[in-house]
């Protein structure tokens, strides 16, 4: 029988070369065993007990492959709040339904997750894929089995195996793998035994490298535990993808994201208080549905382990990196969870924001205005007494001070007070400030940069902006109108210009009558603000352009070839427009 020597967990060849000499490297393998496992892989490192579970394999319960590929991204998929909130058909069952709606949930993968999650895309599938069947590269593979409850997993993956709830109404790529059970009553026993640390370690076999192709899932070994197994393990699972939801859905980036969780976060909404006390109580309760999640996901590695008889081979462990929750809020320091108090307050200004927009508001859950042209007036219909009114005129000045009435900071510190009361205003600004800094200087430096990575480039706030950012006004993309250029214009840019050139005059008045000591002071401020008047200037030339003409934009064209319309005037994104 050939002899064999396993030297791939070392990683120098220093160590390969001693690894070479020691017994416990080498290993005998009969040649017949290689076809004990699907694929025959020459895995001569394994024990009988490995092979002999391979007996029976997930492609005889259910169908695994690959969906959608429309061979043209660009023009066929977006990030779900690129577009109209009203062409998005949810939870639809079948492609007959496919008539009314334009865009329809699409998995394409994404980042190492676990349980449920990475809903972030839309693709165009209106009546039953016209304009896909039209486009004749396109490859709708599998297709019976789009909309249907299900699971999912990325093809590609720079760590570790996992696999996502897919529920009714989605659509599946080519990237982002379909699993359908034949019988739903498996499905949960299924996306469990797919996360475990047993799936992983046999995947290692199929497949050792980090393309989880259909073929190697489907080839995994099957075996039902009894009915107790399998009920504790329905239980676990429900209670993980339970979790993983919500945690998913508390980020604006969710489709079913209700509102801030430091306004309301399990146990209801926030009337008044302090903001630290809120911050403590969402640690405590992620803290605790993040430590769940991690037993559960031990504990059922532990069935796992029992139902296919393999106690002396694999670990229940599950590092607390692993755990695939709370990674933009929290992370992992000397085997504990810290939470990142920065993070959590940008989500918190970012909420705001979306509420100043009337994208959001506080007196109902989830999206208010989502759809192309829709206005204040639009969102009073819906809410007539607000307790935060929406911007007017979807403009928001973001100045290095107070110029106008609706100026961010001052919309934000009342924005505060509504949330939290008054009696701890002062208080709240200050653990608001210690967290990310200076407000007005993260709305001037900071804030655009995080709205950008947040929307991975597709930002939903467009930024009008000066070379240098002497003039900085914020637009809502769903909001949009022909002549909203002209308005930011006429009413702020020329109105900046105009306040900026009188204090100039009122400061050369003072100079006149002060100290040494001022004038100084004076002196330097007057060079600031003319240096910021000669950047208005030649950006007033420039505006002035789009001012004298109206604009339309089609939501369906995606943010890049919207965005890239005004770039001109619009704060440049790397890589955006070509």
């Amino acid at each position: 029988m050939p002899a064999f020597i396993r030297l791939t967990d070392y990683k120098n060849s220093e160590e390969k070369e001693k690894g070479f000499f020691e017994e416990k490297n080498r290993y005998v393998a009969n040649q017949e065993d290689f076809f004990k496992i699907p694929r025959s892989p020459i895995a001569y490192w394994v024990s009988d007990r490995i092979r002999e579970i391979f007996k029976d394999t997930l492609k005889n319960y259910g169908n695994f492959g690959e969906g959608l590929s429309t061979k043209n991204n660009d023009l066929f998929v977006r990030i779900w709040n690129e577009v109209d909130l009203k062409k998005i058909g949810f939870n639809i069952s079948s492609s007959k339904d496919t008539f009314l709606h334009k865009y329809f949930p699409f998995h394409k993968g994404g980042e190492f997750r676990r349980w449920y999650g990475n809903y972030e895309y839309v693709v165009n599938y209106k009546n039953n894929a016209i304009d896909l069947k039209k486009y004749k590269k396109s490859q709708l593979k599998n297709s019976n089995y789009y909309f249907k409850l299900g699971l999912t997993w990325s093809k590609i993956s720079s760590s570790k195996f996992s696999v996502r709830l897919s529920n009714i109404g989605n659509i599946y790529s080519d990237a982002g793998l379909l699993g359908i059970l034949i019988d739903n009553y498996l499905l949960n026993y299924t996306v469990a035994l797919l996360n475990s640390n047993l799936t992983f370690y046999l995947l290692k076999i199929l497949n050792p490298t980090l393309n989880y192709t259909a073929g190697s899932i489907e080839n995994l070994p099957f075996k039902m535990g009894n009915y107790n197994y399998k009920q504790k393990i329905d239980q676990l699972t429900e209670e993980c993808i339970n979790i993983s939801k919500e945690e998913w859905d508390s980020r604006e980036t969710s489709w079913d994201f209700k509102a801030s969780p430091l306004i309301e976060n399990g146990e209801g909404r926030v009337e008044n208080g302090r903001i630290e006390d809120v911050y403590n109580a969402y640690c405590e309760y992620w803290r605790e549905k993040f430590y769940k999640l991690h037993k559960n996901e031990e504990e059922l590695n532990k069935l796992f382990i029992e139902i296919y008889g393999l106690e002396d081979e694999l670990t229940l462990d599950v590092p607390l990196e692993d755990i695939t929750i709370l990674k933009k809020e929290a992370k992992i320091e000397n085997n504990e969870l810290v939470f990142d108090k920065k993070e959590i307050i940008k989500q918190f200004i970012s909420y705001f924001v979306g509420v100043l927009f009337g994208r959001y508001s506080l007196d109902k859950e989830g999206l208010i205005l989502a759809n192309l042209g829709e206005n204040l007036e639009d969102y009073l219909k819906q809410i007539p007494n607000p307790t935060f009114l929406p911007d007017d005129d979807n403009i928001v000045p973001i100045l290095d001070r107070e110029y106008f009435e609706d100026d961010i900071v001052s919309r934000f510190k009342e924005f505060v007070k509504k949330v939290f009361g008054e009696e701890y205003f002062s208080e709240n600004m200050k653990f608001i400030e210690e967290a990310i800094g200076d407000i007005r200087k993260y709305f001037n430096k900071e804030f655009y940069k995080d709205h950008i990575q947040r929307y991975k480039k597709r930002p939903i706030y467009w930024m009008i902006t000066s070379k240098n950012g002497a003039f900085k006004a914020l637009i809502y993309m769903h909001r949009f109108y022909p002549d909203i250029f002209a308005r930011v214009r006429n009413e702020y840019l020329l109105e900046l210009i105009a306040k900026i050139e009188s204090r100039i005059s009122s400061l050369d008045k003072r100079l006149e009558i002060v100290d040494s000591k001022e004038k100084k002071q004076i002196e330097k401020e007057i060079v600031k603000l003319n240096k910021e008047l000669k950047e208005l200037y030649e950006f007033d030339k420039i505006l002035q352009k789009y001012a004298n003409q109206t604009f339309d934009i089609d939501l369906d064209d995606g943010v890049k070839a919207n965005y890239c319309k005004f770039k001109e005037i619009l704060y440049p994104i790397s890589n955006l427009c070509k």
